[in-house]
C-alpha cells in the first residue's frame, strides 16, 4: 500500500483533473438521456422516483460504510490509507499547486456559497417560482446543520499539516465543502434544467460536476480533509440532494394538477 500511496501522492494533481474529467463524461450522459426525453416532446422527470429511491440508498450505505471504516474499525485499511495519503500528498504536492488549489477551494467557502444561496433564492422569489424557491430554501438551509451536527457526532481530528495556506478549525468527518458542493451545485443544476431552455442544460450539468469535483477533491490535495471524508461528505451531500429533488419534483406534479389560476401563483 506505501508504493500506492506515494505514487498517488506523486501525481495527485494529475488524477485530480483526471476525476473532475470522469465526472464531467458521467453527466454528459444523464444529459443525453435527458435531451432524449426532450426530443421526443416530453419534459422527462429529473429523477425518477424508483431511480431517486435506489440512488438514495446507496448514497447512505456509502456514508454508513464510511463510518464504520473510520470509527469503528479506526486500525484498519481505510484510517491507514487516509493517514499515508495525507502524508504523502504533504510531502509530494508542489506549493505553487497548493497555492492555487487554496484560491480555488474558496469558491465552496461559506462567505461564498451563502451570498450566493441567498441572490438565488431571491430571484425564484421575484419570478413567483415558489415550489422552486421552497425546494431551494430547504436543501441550502439544511447543509450547515446537517452537516454541523455529523461533525459533532463524529468529532474527527483534521490531518496535520504545516503548509499554510488553508487553516480549518472543528471537525474533519465529513467534509463541508464536499457535502456543501454537492448540495449547492446539483441543486443549482436541477433548477437550471427545469427554468431555462435546453440549449443551456449540458452547460449546466457539466459545470455542476466540474466544481464539485474540483471543490471535493481540492480539500484532500490541501490536507484539510482526509479522502474518507470527501467521500463522506459526497454520500451525505447526495442523499440530502436526492431527498430535496424528490420534494421539488412532487411540489412540480402537485402544481401540474391544479387548476390553471392556482398553477400560475405556484409553479412555472
Amino acid at each position: 500500500m506505501v508504493s500506492a500511496v506515494e505514487w498517488i501522492g506523486g501525481h495527485a494533481v494529475m488524477l485530480w483533473l483526471s476525476l473532475i474529467l470522469a465526472g464531467v463524461l458521467g453527466a454528459d450522459l444523464a444529459w443525453q438521456r435527458w435531451r432524449h426525453g426532450l426530443d421526443e416532446g416530453r419534459p422527462p422527470p429529473a429523477l425518477r422516483r424508483h431511480a431517486a429511491k435506489w440512488l438514495m440508498l446507496c448514497a447512505l450505505m456509502l456514508f454508513a460504510g464510511l463510518v464504520i471504516a473510520v470509527r469503528v474499525t479506526r486500525t484498519g485499511w481505510l484510517p491507514h490509507f487516509d493517514m499515508a495519503l495525507a502524508q504523502s500528498l504533504h510531502d509530494h504536492v508542489p506549493r505553487p499547486a497548493l497555492h492555487l488549489i487554496a484560491s480555488l477551494t474558496c469558491l465552496g467557502g461559506v462567505g461564498v456559497v451563502a451570498p450566493a444561496a441567498i441572490l438565488v433564492l431571491l430571484g425564484l422569489l421575484r419570478r413567483r417560482q415558489w415550489w422552486p424557491g421552497m425546494a431551494w430554501a430547504l436543501a441550502l438551509g439544511g447543509v450547515m446543520p446537517i452537516n454541523g451536527g455529523l461533525k459533532q457526532l463524529f468529532r474527527r481530528v483534521r490531518p496535520l499539516h504545516g503548509h499554510g495556506f488553508v487553516t480549518e478549525p472543528g471537525w474533519s468527518f465529513p467534509s463541508g465543502h464536499a457535502f456543501g458542493a454537492v448540495v449547492f451545485y446539483g441543486m443549482l443544476a436541477y433548477l437550471l434544467l427545469r427554468l431555462l431552455p435546453p440549449r443551456f442544460h449540458r452547460g449546466a450539468i457539466a459545470t455542476a460536476a466540474v466544481m464539485i469535483g474540483m471543490l471535493g477533491g481540492s480539500r484532500v490535495l490541501l490536507q484539510v480533509h482526509y479522502f474518507s471524508d470527501v467521500l463522506a461528505g459526497y454520500a451525505a451531500g447526495a442523499a440530502w440532494l436526492l431527498l430535496c429533488i424528490g420534494v421539488a419534483e412532487h411540489g412540480r406534479t402537485d402544481a401540474r394538477h391544479m387548476p390553471p389560476a392556482a398553477t400560475s401563483r405556484l409553479s412555472p
